[in-house]
């Protein structure tokens, strides 16, 4: 009895899987960058970001401009403005969360609205002390020109806050067929404290809460 030869359709085989995983290679290689809309809701992942931190300046930016207390707050002098300070938020979620591009977005908007007056703020205040510290004492700048401590305007408010999370997953189970459930929970609060009379003159709470359901085959 003759065996068939097989060669041929080896040949293919082989053939025919080089060339799938040439093509798989080459598309893996490939890579796309384009501008988009930085507005979008971004919903890549569960993880804080970009629309999250939207969301919540822009919230305490409303109440901010509408609060009754701070439009009646009393100022003496021509200029009702308010001076702030902007302080820290603490990030106590379990993410690494930069919690500065909050508060430079609620300065900003702020700022720009032109109710409220702002001082430097800490990383501010760094450089502002090398700046006055070099007029005074490299001996380059004009005496007559160099700038000095002690002029600085004075704060009215501060406003500080934190930023936490609550986060529970369910695991795969026949009731929700096969499915995982993710959820996290974040809560955001800042305070606007009179710096005389340490007054909690505002304070207002922001919350988000995003889910993810993952299929039988996700990770």
């Amino acid at each position: 009895m003759t065996t068939p030869d097989t060669t041929p359709m080896k040949h293919r085989s082989k053939h025919a899987a080089a060339l799938v995983m040439g093509a798989t290679l080459a598309l893996a290689g490939c890579s796309s960058v384009k501008y988009d809309d930085p507005d979008k809701v971004e919903t890549l992942t569960i993880d804080f970001g970009s629309t999250d931190l939207q969301t919540l300046a822009a919230s305490m930016v409303e109440g901010l401009n509408g609060s009754a207390n701070l439009a009646y707050y009393n100022k003496p002098g021509d200029d009702k403005r308010i001076i702030m300070f902007m302080g820290g938020v603490n990030n106590r979620t379990s993410e690494h969360i930069d919690t500065t591009g909050i508060t430079d977005s609620i300065r900003a908007s702020l700022l720009g609205g032109g109710r409220f007056r702002f001082v430097a703020s800490n990383q501010g205040q760094d450089e502002l002390g090398q700046q006055v510290r070099f007029q005074q004492d490299s001996g380059r700048v004009d005496e007559t020109l160099a700038k000095r401590f002690g002029k600085q305007l004075g704060a009215d408010v501060v406003l500080f806050g934190n930023l936490r999370s609550i986060e529970k997953s369910k695991r795969r189970n026949l009731e929700d067929l096969g499915y995982k459930s993710d959820d996290v929970w974040y809560q955001f609060v800042l305070e606007c404290v009179d710096l005389q009379t340490g007054e909690l003159i505002w304070i207002q709470e922001k919350d988000i809460r995003k889910t993810r359901k993952k299929g039988i085959f996700g990770a």
